[in-house]
């Protein structure tokens, strides 16, 4: 998130003169405040960046709908700079709330009054004739609803945000978050992909060729593609299993450093049913099977090649083999998996 690049070190300031015009709603004031506030914010230092985000999360509940996104905007750019997230969570993800409770509700008026292809969000307002139709708050949480998704992200890329999540809460969102998708084609891959990560899960891997079995452990990983290159790194890499191992850089830009560079796949993913665990999809997919994922490696039955990296740039990836299993429990795993269809 890039804002102008004016800022003169008076971010603070900037703020105080937004709060002080949004709680005695001067709409003018508002405006003008937001716009001097955005200008000085990429001269800010991290300590204003700091202090500043919990009193522009405390404002949030205070401004109308579209503004507040603006400011959910900012604030998820403070995080990234060094705010507190799990000070700025709690008012983003109220946030986005309303608006999958808007958008649901736009979809059921926009069905009852005659359906057709549902209007783009843009950058702008939503048509007039769209308000008439549906409704002000439903046309406004369908056409906010992708700025409360990058807000959200910003804060979904901290593991100390996702691991406070609700369980309940999250598979609502990723429910009401399908049912936008399926009835739109908008595409909430980012915010979906955000909900579904790991976080210190343990994951049970059986490399057939060899019947050998390993105790791992993972988080922040978003995608199979940032999973199979660690994988490598782990277990080609360390010596447990021939293959291609993924060189240093390869397996860096999957944990924490900068960048893409290519790989080539080194397994067959797959489930305990012989299903294919796809490398488009993410870490989530993997069964659980008494308790743990289950994942099987088969050689790959042709070369794969991409750009490894992460998903989300500013999410570390972690995979830790926490053991070796011994013989006898690396059959009884192997024992009830199929081969790959």
């Amino acid at each position: 998130m890039m804002f102008g690049r004016r800022g003169r070190q008076r971010f603070l300031e900037a703020v105080a003169g937004f709060d002080t015009a949004v709680r005695e709603r001067d709409g003018a004031r508002i405006q003008r405040a937001y716009r001097e506030m955005h200008r000085r914010f990429e001269g800010a230092a991290q300590h204003e960046i700091v202090q500043a985000a919990p009193r522009l999360a405390a404002l949030l509940p205070e401004l109308p709908a579209g503004p507040d996104t603006m400011v959910a905007i900012v604030l998820g750019a403070c995080v990234e700079r060094g705010a507190e997230p799990a000070v700025c969570a709690p008012a983003i993800f109220h946030g986005l709330d309303w608006a999958l409770g808007a958008a649901g509700e736009f979809r059921e008026r926009w069905s009852a009054t005659g359906g057709g292809d549902h209007p783009e969000p843009d950058h702008g307002d939503p048509d007039p004739s769209i308000v008439e139709r549906v409704g002000m708050e439903a046309a406004l949480g369908w056409w906010l609803l992708p700025r409360w998704e990058m807000a959200s992200v910003a804060l979904l890329n901290h593991a100390a945000v996702r691991t406070a999540l609700d369980a309940e809460w999250r598979a609502g969102v990723l429910g009401a978050l399908r049912a936008v998708e399926e009835a739109s084609g908008h595409d909430f891959k980012c915010l979906t992909y955000a909900l579904l990560v790991l976080d210190d899960e343990p994951l049970v891997v059986l490399h057939r060729p060899s019947g050998t079995g390993y105790a791992l452990r993972m988080s922040g990983i978003a995608d199979n593609f940032q999973l199979h290159t660690l994988l490598a790194g782990v277990l080609v890499g360390g010596g447990h299993v021939a293959g291609r191992a993924p060189s240093a850089q390869e397996v860096a830009v999957c944990r924490d450093a900068h960048g893409q560079v290519p790989t080539t796949g080194s397994f067959n993913l797959v489930t305990p049913g012989g299903e294919w665990v796809w490398n488009e999809g993410t870490p989530s997919d993997i069964p659980v099977v008494d308790g743990v994922r289950l994942l099987v490696l088969d050689p790959p039955p042709y070369e794969r090649s991409w750009p490894a990296g992460r998903f989300f740039p500013r999410m570390t990836g972690e995979l830790v083999l926490e053991r070796v299993l011994d013989a006898d429990e690396t059959r009884a795993w192997l024992g009830s998996c199929v081969p790959a269809r």
